[in-house]
């Protein structure tokens, strides 16, 4: 079975680096506890004049969780994770509270859509990855956003269900109004998986600059196999990349030993005007030298040419990183 899908659905606002978070205080019906990561990135891309540069794109993430228990079967629960890199302000990644039980769980407050879930089919990689899996506002990580996600034992295999809503107000982006998405998971116990999804939001723009709503609808599907993974996405996409944008993922990872290889197709085009969006192969290698520790080596081949969203676009990309969870 897929677990790791699984696990990231049912985890409504959680992050990954969640499982390794140190539970800093507990008693009969509440618990605390404190994750995050730290996260060296170099990033070896060359400019306009052809010259090689390295980036320095380090990050750390923290987080804290808590729970409390208000029933034997429904609890309360909060949740934070905040983002620093050099040079900028912190980032509330999340921000939200809310309940849960055999339910599910609700959450109010920042938080992640629904389609994220379904772009985790093919976004697989340390670094790259993901160029055709853009979301819209409200099916992404946005404030503002009640959000709803259940997962069911359906004779072995699981179904995870996901929706929210997300509310008109300042703390959407670039005065985007109300917005929803919708999605659902099925994992079959035999390794099988398969994810599908929409949303909508109203705020978006036309080319001609005419008010429009932006949709999105994506399909997945995944397969594992002992130590393979497969999986393909595709998405169709009205007034948000362009006036009707269509793409397309696929990956594969192998693991070996403590050392995960894993490759990636990207392709988006925009429809109408015949051009691409994104074109691109990326691999990497990612090494864990135990559950908290991971270096990796990621290199993305830009297949994009001048012609589709400007020279300096289609120049390859090297990363080189180190990440540290806690």
């Amino acid at each position: 079975m897929n677990k790791k899908l699984i696990a990231l659905a049912v985890a409504a606002a959680s992050i990954s680096s969640v499982a390794n978070a140190a539970e800093v205080y507990s008693d009969e019906t509440s618990s605390l506890a404190v994750g995050g990561r730290f996260e060296a990135r170099a990033v070896m891309q060359d400019n306009d004049a052809g010259d090689s540069k390295v980036n320095d794109k380090t990050r750390v993430r923290i987080n804290v969780a808590g729970k409390t228990d208000i029933t034997d079967s429904v609890y309360a629960l909060g949740f934070w994770e905040g983002e620093y890199t050099d040079g900028s302000e912190v980032n509330n990644r999340h921000l939200n509270a809310g309940i849960g039980g055999d339910f599910g769980q609700i959450r109010y407050g920042k938080t992640d859509g629904s389609l994220g879930m379904i772009t985790d089919f093919t976004d697989i990689m340390s670094y790259h990855g993901n160029e055709a899996g853009g979301k819209i506002s409200a099916a992404d990580r946005t404030g503002n956003n009640l959000a709803y996600v259940g997962s069911f034992d359906l004779g072995g295999n699981n179904l995870t269900v996901k929706a929210n809503y997300v509310f008109e107000g300042d703390s959407n982006k670039d005065g985007l109004e109300d917005g929803y998405s919708v999605g659902a998971i099925y994992a079959m116990d035999m390794g099988l998986a398969f994810g599908a999804g929409y949303g909508e939001q109203d705020g978006y723009e036309k080319e001609s600059g005419a008010d429009a709503t932006g949709k999105q609808a994506f399909g997945a599907i995944s397969y594992t196999y002992g130590d393979f993974y497969v999986a393909g996405l595709y998405q169709d996409t009205r007034n948000f990349q362009a006036d009707k944008a269509q793409g397309y993922e696929f990956a594969a990872a192998y693991t070996y030993g403590k050392t995960v290889f894993v490759a990636t197709y990207n392709y988006l085009e925009d429809k109408d005007n015949s051009v691409d969006l994104a074109d691109s192969i990326a691999i990497d290698a990612t090494h864990y030298f135990n559950k908290n520790f991971r270096t990796y080596a990621s290199y993305k081949f830009n297949n994009l040419d001048s012609k589709d969203v400007g020279k300096a676009a289609a120049s390859d990309e090297f990363v080189l990183g180190a990440r540290y969870d806690f």
